[in-house]
């Protein structure tokens, strides 16, 4: 059996910079255990999994993935032998929202009663456009995650109750106050423990930049994502006072209330910062290209470790903040009715000689970005070189020369990537050059 990983010390060892996210990636499967308050159990997974023991069984806040279920059963059993009497999905999400047919499972077997899934208004709705589009998004997470064989579901365990603003619980003596937000997602909750002094966030604090961005998925709220992390810090001015400790849907606890102040309100300035950047230049009339280049995230706030883009990035976030207040155009005339890629990229190549140069070009721009005095690779030159290879692609992809120019390049670029998002596509696209010159060969 393998060691468990001590949960509060690796908390710990990431706050102090001991280690980065990049080591300890929070959207790494983690395994183990720990009591992060009385009768409060927090199990590191994919998407995290907190317990909460009651007097009439045990409440959850979210319930894991299909592959993670069941081994988050058999570590919380090892906790409690409580029936599962209620579970909250924080959002819809798939890695969220598996776990409940394994405790049902063991409810049936035993003759106890049902746990009841309580989830915001706009969950089912998510969960029927999951199955509307299950190719579509089989597709797009095998390209973020480079999961081959991934396979989207299409069918879900609905929740048994829903709410719209907020809902107050009692459970086994227990209260929980559930919270809708917008932020990662139309339909996220986040739940109040004012007894245990414990808030479950969801995926509103995940231990890295907010994932309000991805390049993939549908729309994301950054503006309403800050407002919900600042009316978690109003707890702290409430009857009950704040929270001692915050489980967040990735990544580790955060234990104590000004570290949880700072984490909260950090999250919500770096989307603010970007927001309000982003909405400026739009009312001056930039095109979109110039806001993607002339946004910049706070630097002091971009040293924080648990702000770091290991996963989404602050650009992709300019891009949602844009798709959300301007539409889908990006203010280039010459984009609004295109030409095909290739047409274009066919006249191009002919002002340059062929494809054969602009690939002979990529190569070039990618062999001088090395970086000088190992100050790493120059981005500028590898974004250049990506747009070039991929146009001597689109001339020419049965061309072997170009096919292993352009897997070299997003080779690459995904080798420089910081974040899971970028380096999940371009390492698609280098993965894509080298199938096709196995395919000629």
């Amino acid at each position: 059996m393998s060691k468990q990983p001590d949960v509060l010390d690796i908390a710990e060892r990431l706050w102090t910079g001991e280690i980065s996210t990049s080591e300890s990636h929070p959207m790494r499967t983690w395994g183990g255990l720990a009591e992060v308050a009385d009768g409060v159990a927090f199990t590191p997974s994919f998407a995290n999994v907190s317990a909460l023991d009651t007097d009439e069984g045990l409440f959850l806040v979210d319930t894991g993935s299909s592959l993670m279920a069941g081994e988050i059963h058999r570590t919380l059993r090892e906790w409690s032998d409580s029936r599962l009497n209620t579970a909250v999905y924080s959002h819809g999400h798939i890695d969220h929202v598996f776990g409940v047919p394994v405790w049902e499972a063991e409810s049936e077997a035993n003759g106890w009663s049902q746990p009841t899934v309580i989830a915001h208004d706009a969950l089912p709705a998510r969960f029927d456009r999951y199955i509307l589009t299950a190719g579509y998004n089989g597709i797009i997470n095998r390209r973020q995650f480079n999961i081959k064989d991934l396979e989207w579901p299409t069918e879900y365990r609905y929740p048994d109750r829903t709410y719209s603003d907020h809902l107050n619980l009692e459970v086994g003596g227990m209260r929980a106050e559930l919270h809708h937000a917008k932020g990662e997602t139309d339909d996220h909750t986040w739940t109040w423990f004012p007894d245990r002094k414990v808030l479950c966030c969801g995926d509103l604090f995940i231990w890295a930049s907010p994932n309000a961005g991805n390049p993939q998925k549908v729309q994301r709220y950054p503006r309403e994502w800050a407002e919900a992390l600042r009316e978690m810090l109003s707890l702290y001015d409430g009857p009950d006072g704040g929270p001692d400790v915050l489980l967040p849907g990735h990544g580790f606890p955060v234990m104590g209330a000004d570290r949880i102040r700072q984490a909260l309100g950090d999250t919500a300035d770096l989307l603010d910062s970007l927001v309000d950047q982003t909405l400026a230049l739009m009312n001056q009339g930039a095109r979109l290209d110039e806001i993607i280049h002339a946004v910049t995230p706070p630097p002091q706030l971009m040293e924080r470790p648990y702000l770091q883009p290991v996963y989404d990035e602050p650009e992709f976030i300019v891009r949602t903040v844009w798709r959300l207040y301007g539409g889908w155009w990006d203010g280039n005339p010459a984009t609004l009715q295109p030409a095909p890629e290739r047409a274009l990229a066919g006249e191009l190549a002919g002002l340059a000689g062929g494809a054969s140069a602009l690939a002979d070009r990529a190569l070039a721009l990618l062999e001088s970005s090395t970086g000088a005095e190992g100050n790493g690779p120059d981005d500028a030159a590898l974004r250049l070189a990506g747009h070039l290879a991929e146009l001597a692609w689109q001339v020419e992809p049965a061309d072997p020369g170009i096919q292993r120019i352009r897997q070299r390049v997003f080779e690459a670029r995904a080798e420089a990537a910081t974040s899971t998002m970028a380096r999940g596509v371009f390492s698609w696209a280098a993965q894509e050059s080298d199938s096709h010159h196995h395919r000629q060969a």
